[in-house]
């Protein structure tokens, strides 16, 4: 096992992480619709967030990776069977080749062994699948909308779990979505054909996982290979596999100063990392980089949590901030909102961590990466609030006061 002492060694991990998720290369993906499907093939999910003060996470996570991204190219790689929505840990677009690592979890909400909801009603359901079977494709509005009492058995709520429950257990897949709105059809008129179906064991789903995250982190923990993943069983296998591995001399430990374990492929450590551009990155919360944020504290020493979830007297940095990333350093966050109709984009509060040097380099990369972000919004002005330190809010005003 090595022990990671020195700052050198975690720059290099550093790098290797951010290398690995796309994250220090200009285009490592490619561009537009083509490197939007090989960014999903590698970092293996692009998580779903409903929350849209500003653009929605999972485009944010490709605008952050692909250049020439735009929102619709997620909707085309779905209807051209690319990928497929469902769960991973979140809700989240994954790759159509994955699809049988998905088995598992319906085959355990199917069997009763996880619930998605508590009381499934089998009676609606099988409705649901006659109407679909019959009349075609189906959208919850298109129920919503015929909900003519609270008592029968269009009642919206129910039905709209039941349509989410046949989705979870497998039966329908999202062919597209309206808006935000799902589209459902039966699986077996959406899913192509070559897609391999077989339930995967324990072990090929751990082989999976651990393939998986080493590609797209680079470094990866016993706990983040099964991250929100509640199966005693996968974690044994899981960790077997890994074993296995050291064993075989395929990964190697890795100790740092937190005293936590992590495992890289052989020689990956000592291999050559990517080049650090002088560029800021405004990320989302939902970002595969920082979604683990234990990980994000031990390798960047970066405490970070999304405050949505927090009460509003007890917030530190903002409803909705957003992590920022210089080089290979995260620097601090911002919280924000994107007032459409008025096409400007509100910074709220602009937080750079204690010890960030504001050079000329820093404050010219973040007023670029800020116009970027702000057309990525679909807004023409910007408008910081607050800032931490003071200062540099109104620095920012006028260096972007000319407009975008």
């Amino acid at each position: 096992m090595i022990s990671i002492r020195n700052k050198r060694d975690r720059a290099r991990l550093r790098r290797l992480a951010l290398g690995s998720q796309g994250l220090l290369q200009i285009q490592p993906f490619g561009r537009g619709l083509p490197g939007a499907c090989r960014a999903i093939k590698h970092i293996g999910y692009v998580q779903i967030d409903t929350i849209s003060v500003v653009e929605r996470a999972h485009h944010h996570v490709l605008f952050s990776r692909v250049p020439g991204y735009a929102p619709g190219m997620i909707n085309r790689l779905l209807e051209r069977r690319d990928i497929f929505e469902y769960w991973s840990h979140a809700a989240a677009f994954l790759p159509i080749s994955d699809y049988r690592f998905s088995l598992p979890y319906k085959h355990a909400i199917r069997n009763g062994k996880v619930h998605w909801y508590k009381d499934r009603d089998t009676r609606l359901m099988n409705e649901l699948l006659t109407r679909v079977r019959t009349e075609g494709p189906i959208r919850s509005r298109d129920i919503e909308s015929e909900t003519t009492s609270r008592s029968g058995w269009w009642d919206w709520k129910p039905t709209k779990q039941a349509l989410e429950q046949l989705f979870m257990e497998g039966d329908l897949m999202v062919t597209t979505r309206e808006g935000f709105q799902k589209v459902y059809d039966l699986t077996e008129r959406v899913l192509p054909e070559d897609v391999d179906i077989s339930m995967p064991s324990e072990r090929e789903f751990a082989e999976h996982l651990l393939e998986q995250q080493l590609r797209c982190h680079g470094i990866v923990s016993l706990k983040g290979l099964t991250y929100l993943r509640r199966s005693a069983e996968l974690r044994a296998a899981m960790k077997a596999v890994v074993d296995e591995q050291v064993s075989a001399g395929r990964l190697q430990a890795l100790k740092v100063p937190s005293g936590d374990v992590y495992f890289v492929e052989t020689e990956a450590f000592e291999c050559r990392t990517s080049r650090v551009s002088n560029r800021v990155q405004i990320l989302s919360p939902f970002d595969n980089s920082v979604i683990q944020r234990d990980r994000l504290a031990t390798l960047f020493d970066f405490d970070y949590q999304i405050e949505c979830y927090v009460k509003e007297e007890n917030r530190q940095y903002g409803y909705f901030c957003l992590p920022i990333l210089y080089r290979d350093e995260f620097i601090g966050r911002m919280d924000c909102k994107a007032h459409r109709k008025a096409r400007e984009l509100e910074v709220k509060m602009l937080h750079l961590e204690s010890g960030t040097m504001i050079t000329d380099c820093v404050m010219h990369a973040l007023v670029l990466e800020l116009g970027l972000f702000a057309l990525f919004q679909q807004c023409d002005s910007i408008i910081i609030r607050r800032s931490e330190p003071k200062a540099l809010a109104a620095t920012l005003n006028t260096e972007l006061g000319s407009g975008l």
